[in-house]
């Protein structure tokens, strides 16, 4: 390991070409086995997940965009998946690179920014000057809200690859700081590295969740 960082270098040497990109895609294998094995308390878990985030998108699109559903309920399910499988080791975490996470928020935002624009002018004005703005903040107003809505996809996927490397970072400079103390402190740091991974599977739940439900907002104010 050159530096800190290298550890998310997308570099494999198994084969000629690089695999590890592959791991973006890796969770999709395991999605078409609950359509045909037995129930489980896996299958249930995940169809209760999905009617939840189904129901709460549905309210925050409403009813004229609900056909928007599922396309960030499979957003959320893929940065989910390609979270989780960074917790493994020796798999690439796809999620902590800028590539992935504004490949996912530009191209979305982009759509929607586009069609609210087209089809509705007004709308899209109104949300530059909100109600009762006085008339000479009115320039400033449009300014900080046109800037604030140019950096929205910035913002999404610089916020879930910060806090997938922060984790990574956090549990790699522990683990190798555990050979270098005395056995009880070394004991200390591996209870505190199994705490960090639970934290660490938490915020990649909590951030597939917070990038689908911010995307949800963005398009329902179109």
């Amino acid at each position: 390991m050159t530096n800190l960082f290298s550890v998310f270098d997308p570099s494999s040497s198994l084969v000629p070409f690089s695999l590890n990109w592959a791991a973006a895609t890796l969770g999709l294998i395991f999605l078409p086995y609950c359509f045909w094995t037995v129930p489980s308390r896996y299958t249930a878990v995940f169809k209760s997940v999905e009617k939840a985030l189904s129901r709460e998108m549905n309210l925050l699109l409403g009813e004229s965009n609900q056909f928007l559903t599922l396309i960030f309920l499979s957003m959320f399910i893929f940065i989910f998946m390609n979270n989780s499988l960074g917790m493994l080791p020796y798999v690439f975490t796809a999620s902590s690179q800028l590539v992935i996470s504004l490949s996912l928020a530009l191209p979305l935002w982009t759509g929607y920014f586009i069609y609210g624009w087209v089809k509705h002018t007004t709308h899209m004005l109104a949300h530059l000057v909100p109600q009762g703005t006085p008339g000479v903040l009115m320039p400033f107003m449009v300014l900080i809200e046109s800037i604030s809505g140019v950096i929205r996809p910035g913002t999404l996927a610089v916020r879930l690859a910060a806090n997938m490397i922060a984790g990574h970072l956090l549990l790699t400079l522990l683990s190798g700081s555990i050979s270098i103390f005395s056995p009880l402190s070394g004991l200390i740091f591996l209870v505190s590295q199994i705490a960090l991974l639970v934290l660490e599977t938490a915020v990649a739940v909590i951030q597939a969740y917070v990038f689908a439900v911010l995307s949800t907002l963005y398009a329902s104010e179109v």
